[in-house]
């Protein structure tokens, strides 16, 4: 199933996309990043900073945090008119067809230690990647019937205070990717696909400076990761003349390899009394993904069209982000956020399997403590991206109705 797991590792690159941030990443993994549009790195100050700015670990109080809560996604329909390629007539043909919606239920968990001299620890267990798109129209079942992917990370990280004002942070990450892929063109081809990786390896930096009271300004890097991705596919696969026979795939194995591009973030706090303003720029390095290469175990599948690499060459993308975090009262307090995200998908690449577009976030949340030590978060973003036309070999027309609504529920202690 290489090409199953080479699309399943193709959907992790599609599928959260589909969510809201460009290509496949979640980033809001936490109550405050999802009220601030994540826009949150810079003044991190609470359970998360191990993920989103370990080197800010140092400036929280001496007790130890933790943080947990999952996230409900929802993707309505997406909307598809225009023609598309009949894998079987060789001609483009009317397709105007909707997505099924999409609904999904995603934990996640932060802790930081207590201090230990000038070091402290961190572990976060989150789903940066993944999710969903499913079509059940002729054209786009043809080569997106299911791409559902999840992506699982073990971030465990630390940070030194070098002095009052600069403070250095990093780890170690765990990644683990399963998922499955189905497409099919009656009688001439199906093929359904599951797979998973074992745990790959990668690190993430971070450095925080307090220039002024009040001021913190801060940067994170997080590596690329290679996503090894094995598994099984079945189905058939029609042989035409000289042949004129079916053939069947049994269940054979086969693997992929797809990189998590690299991620660097650039932000500045501003503490006003009770109120934190956060810009944070984002470039993620999609450029590394240039082609998906579906290389099955069984030869006679391998040399059809449907084991022929798929030119990508997706671009890397900025993102821009401004959050507020306010303090009404020692119980109340409220987050904000909005953000610009660009898709890292060329026209000549846009396909059913991730219908993809420039994107607005707009976000809002409240965390409330019941008591000093306790709290409740409470948050909800939405995405509503471009229409997107295209023209490629696969498809001339326009997607649209491309949103997302995500809701995110916390529970947080400080002991």
């Amino acid at each position: 199933m290489k090409r199953g797991i080479l699309l399943s590792a193709g959907a992790l690159f599609a599928l959260s996309g589909a969510v809201h941030a460009g290509g496949y990443k979640i980033p809001e993994q936490s109550i405050r990043a999802m009220g601030t549009a994540g826009a949150y790195m810079s003044s991190a100050d609470s359970a998360d900073a191990n993920y989103y700015n370990p080197a800010n670990m140092s400036w929280m109080g001496q007790n130890a945090s933790l943080e947990a809560g999952f996230k409900y996604i929802n993707l309505p329909k997406v909307k598809f008119r225009g023609s598309a390629l009949d894998p079987a007539l060789k001609r483009f043909v009317i397709s105007d067809a909707y997505s099924k919606s999409e609904n999904f239920l995603i934990p996640y968990f932060h802790y930081v230690s207590p201090s230990i001299g000038d070091f402290r620890f961190g572990l976060s267990i989150t789903t940066p990647a993944g999710l969903s798109k499913r079509w059940t129209a002729k054209i786009p079942k043809a080569t997106a019937e299911e791409f559902t992917l999840r992506v699982v990370e073990l971030s465990m990280g630390m940070s030194y205070r070098v002095n009052d004002k600069l403070s250095l942070g990093g780890g170690l990450r765990g990644v683990y990717a399963d998922g499955k892929v189905k497409y099919q063109y009656e009688n001439v081809y199906r093929v359904d696909m599951e797979g998973d990786s074992g745990v790959a390896a990668g690190y993430y930096l971070s450095a925080s400076v307090r220039p002024t009271r009040g001021v913190n300004i801060s940067a994170l890097y997080r590596s690329k990761v290679d996503i090894n991705i094995k598994g099984d596919a079945k189905g058939y696969l029609y042989l035409p003349a000289p042949y004129n026979t079916l053939h069947t795939i049994n269940p054979s194995g086969g693997r992929v390899s797809v990189p998590l591009p690299a991620e660097f973030r650039l932000g500045v706090a501003f503490n006003m009394s009770a109120t934190t303003f956060e810009f944070t720029y984002e470039r993620i390095f999609w450029s590394d993904y240039n082609k998906l290469d579906f290389n099955f175990a069984d030869i006679v599948v391998e040399m059809s069209p449907l084991g022929q690499a798929k030119e990508k060459d997706w671009k890397d993308t900025n993102t821009f982000r401004v959050g507020i975090i306010h303090r009404f009262n020692e119980r109340l307090t409220g987050l904000l956020g909005i953000a610009y995200d660009n898709s890292p998908i060329p026209q000549k690449s846009l396909g059913f399997e991730l219908p993809d577009s420039n994107a607005w976030i707009l976000s809002l949340g409240g965390i409330y403590k019941p008591k000093p030590n306790w709290e409740l978060g409470l948050a909800y973003l939405f995405v509503t991206k471009d229409s997107r036309k295209a023209t490629n070999t696969i498809l001339s027309g326009e997607f649209s109705e491309l949103k997302a609504h995500l809701v995110n529920l916390s529970l947080g202690y400080r002991f």
